[in-house]
């Protein structure tokens, strides 16, 4: 039964080395390509440092006002009535300084589309204060935008464009369109020429706004950074300092439109107030025409007035008229009856008062008499006689003032009912005219506010600062950002150093062939029983092991011979190892030879078959001759004894060789003298190398494989195919092959060189003369 269940230790061993150090000592071998490489890669970028112009960095400060102080502003009126309420943004005012329209007045403003370069070793130095012509397009026709203009220098007058002669400062005709070109500087026939680039206008203002930065200094800070990027210091502080001005005078402008909108609109509201306010004043005029009225409050403090003085002259009447009639009584008494005369206040009537005072005294005059006469005395009746005359007339004068006073009566009595009535229409009056006052005032007061908002206003329109001051005017770093020589170093230096490895990578991926241990365990489940790694130099001779041999391969070949011990079961005695590969070159004969040179060094005696009948190469290897050989035994004209031919240098070492080649080999393997043969050599030898044909070519190795008790397939570094994998492992699964196990022949340089200092350092030390590897030879 054929047993493929064994796995060897070394196969676990050397499946536990780190990956990577086993990829820098494959790398480390190819040192001077990488060297030259990095050489190459450093050396390229110092040439394209040459070639790259120096970019410098131009920085500026702006401090944004929060408020304005010292002073009104339109903003601070439109607040005031209300009409818009606008805060200060610092992210607004950055997107205002990053704006097209901006840029675009400071391209325009510099000249900016327009680019001259001055030639140098390397490159087209781009020049902006020191050119020493300034060109102005009139009319450009299309094929100026993707033209250079080639200006070379005759005289101060004359100048060359691309080899035709022009005037300068007069309008050209080219064929580029019509151009103006000023003379800046004295010009002469040394004056280096001068390449000049037309961009189109956007362009040149996308270019620049690409390259500026706005940023606030700090957080919540009112400071803003402007940088930018140019080649051109002096033409980066012009383009900053031109930006920082066209921003100011924008904002100007910004503040004088809405002042001037302000004032307009405060004209239009004054003429509009006006000529509301003028019709008002008509109204109240016109209403206090109709109604007679100048100050209805003063008019209404006369009336009342008036009306008082009309009483007290009403009262004075009635007193009068009471003073009348008491006189009337006491002229209607009897002469003679003693009465006291009558009060005469407030008749002032001289003749009135005289006849009453006369009357008295003639009463009293009649009173002293009737006391001492008679009274039909003539004095006394002469005396009556006048006081009755007396008394008619103080009746006339009576009726006379009566009539007088009535009719006065009568007429401040109709004032009052009058005045009386004009009071009471005064509370209507005055809430009429307070409702049209009302609307005086207020058309007064706002036309009086929008007078003082109007001067206001041309006040601060007068005196418009911009919210921003200039911090720091723009200035330029001493030393460019770029291009940064030590990354560039760098880059290419890694560049320099990535390209062999991605060469190597690439070789690898393209190579269908086997390179390393981890290409075997991918496509197969086949054991490895060890690893031969490849030598140094190459060799003469194939059978290499030798005793007391210090080498990579000599420790390799040991642990292969290590490892067949656990191939072996306690019945067994011996073993036949059966040697094959997918094709030739892999490396079948060198391994069977020289581990067969180690078996017999540790007394086994060892043979070895070569039975490869088609191709013989073993007693090539060994300067040996192949008169006889396996082929003469196996059609029955030799016997062992025959054939056995011992090795030099080695004892208890045998090779039976080929024999001659016959034209059935499969044929004669299919014989039963081949059982015969193994019969017999195994109660002679402790171990039986064969070495076959590869199994991919011709089937003799699987007519062998019956005989085997170990076979060992070879697998060559950058030899095997790796498709061939998937017939071994088909092989293996199927279990044609007594215990199949994969021998790695000569392994890549980089897990070589890791054999070689593993086992050099234990085995060498430091002296030169004992490393491993001096004068080591090379595996087949």
């Amino acid at each position: 039964m054929v047993n493929n269940s064994y796995t060897p230790y070394q196969a676990y061993e050397v499946e536990s080395q780190p990956n990577l150090r086993a990829t820098l000592q494959r790398y480390l071998r190819f040192w001077p390509w990488f060297l030259l490489s990095i050489v190459l890669a450093l050396g390229a970028a110092y040439a394209y440092l040459l070639y790259q112009p120096p970019v410098y960095r131009v920085h500026a400060s702006l401090l944004i006002k929060d408020e304005k102080k010292g002073g009104l502003s339109a903003e601070s009126l439109m607040k005031e009535l209300y009409l818009f309420n606008k805060n200060v943004s610092i992210d607004d005012q950055i997107e205002i300084l990053k704006s097209y329209t901006l840029m675009d007045r400071v391209v325009k403003s510099l000249g900016l589309d327009i680019q001259y370069h001055t030639p140098t070793p390397t490159y087209a130095r781009e020049v902006y204060a020191e050119s020493p012509i300034r060109l102005t397009v009139e009319k450009a026709n299309p094929q100026l935008l993707s033209a250079e203009l080639k200006f070379t220098f005759v005289d101060n007058k004359t100048f060359l464009l691309n080899g035709f002669s022009y005037p300068f400062n007069q309008s050209i005709k080219t064929p580029y369109g019509l151009l103006r070109v000023f003379a800046l500087k004295p010009i002469t026939a040394s004056t280096l020429p001068i390449t000049v680039s037309v961009l189109t206008h956007s362009r040149a203002v996308n270019s620049y706004l690409d390259k500026l930065s706005v940023e606030p200094a700090a957080k919540e800070s009112n400071v803003l950074e402007l940088s930018l990027e140019e080649t051109v210091p002096d033409k980066g502080e012009a383009v900053l300092n031109q930006l920082v001005n066209a921003y100011s005078k924008e904002a100007i402008f910004d503040k004088n439109k809405d002042a001037s909108n302000m004032l307009n609109f405060i004209e239009e509201r004054l003429a509009l107030i006006a000529g509301e306010l003028s019709k008002v004043e008509q109204e109240v005029e016109s209403y206090k025409s109709t109604q007679g009225i100048t100050d209805l409050s003063v008019q209404a403090q006369t009336f009342l007035m008036t009306v008082k003085e009309n009483d007290a002259q009403l009262n004075e009447v009635n007193m009068r008229l009471s003073g009348l009639a008491d006189i009337e009584k006491y002229v209607a008494k009897q002469t003679g009856d003693k009465s006291v005369a009558p009060a005469t206040i407030g008749l002032n009537d001289p003749t009135l008062n005289g006849l009453l005072t006369k009357v008295s005294e003639l009463e009293l005059k009649r009173d002293e008499l009737s006391r001492v006469m008679a009274s039909n005395s003539p004095m006394l009746q002469s005396i009556d006689s006048q006081i009755k005359t007396i008394k008619g007339s103080i009746n006339e004068n009576i009726q006379t003032m009566r009539q007088q006073l009535t009719s006065s009566r009568n007429h401040l009595l109709a004032n009052n009912q009058r005045l009386e009535g004009m009071i009471r229409t005064v509370p209507g009056k005055e809430r009429t005219l307070l409702n049209i006052t009302r609307q005086q005032v207020i058309k007064n007061g706002l036309y009086t506010y929008l007078l003082q908002k109007r001067e206001e206003t041309a006040l601060s329109a007068a005196s418009t600062v911009s919210d921003s001051r200039i911090v720091d005017a723009a200035r330029t770093d001493e030393r460019p950002v770029a291009p940064v020589k030590t990354t560039i170093f760098l880059i290419f230096g890694c560049i320099g150093l990535l390209i062999p490895i991605a060469f190597f990578e690439i070789k690898d991926a393209l190579n269908d062939r086997v390179m390393r241990r981890s290409d075997v365990e991918e496509f197969t489940q086949v054991p490895i029983l060890g690893e031969i790694v490849k030598g140094n130099k190459i060799i003469t001779d194939n059978l290499v092991f030798k005793p007391q041999m210090r080498s990579v391969i000599g420790e390799q070949i040991r642990a292969l011979r290590t490892n067949l011990h656990f191939l072996k079961t306690e019945q067994e005695k011996n073993q036949v190892l059966l040697f094959t590969s997918c094709i030739s070159g892999e490396g079948k004969s060198f391994i069977s030879l020289n581990l067969g040179a180690s078996l017999a060094m540790v007394d086994h005696t060892t043979v070895i078959l070569e039975m490869d009948l088609r191709k013989p190469q073993l007693h090539k290897n060994l300067h040996m001759e192949n008169q006889v050989g396996l082929s003469d035994y196996l059609i029955g004209k030799a016997t062992i004894d025959e054939l056995l031919q011992p090795i030099m240098g080695y004892t208890n070492y045998f090779i039976i060789t080929a024999g001659p080649i016959l034209p059935n080999p499969a044929e004669l393997l299919s014989s039963p003298r081949l059982g015969q043969l193994f019969q017999e050599l195994k109660q002679r030898f402790d171990y039986i190398l064969v070495d076959s044909p590869p199994i991919g070519l011709v089937t003799d190795s699987q007519l062998i494989a019956p005989f085997a008790d170990v076979t060992l397939f070879m697998v060559r570094h950058d030899h095997t195919p790796k498709n061939h994998l998937k017939m071994v492992d088909a092989l293996y699964k199927e279990q044609r092959f007594q215990n199949l196990s994969i021998i790695l022949n000569a392994i890549g340089e980089g897990e070589s060189h890791y054999y070689n200092n593993s086992y050099g350092e234990y085995y060498g030390g430091s002296d030169p003369k004992r490393q491993v590897g001096k004068g080591k030879p090379r595996s087949a």
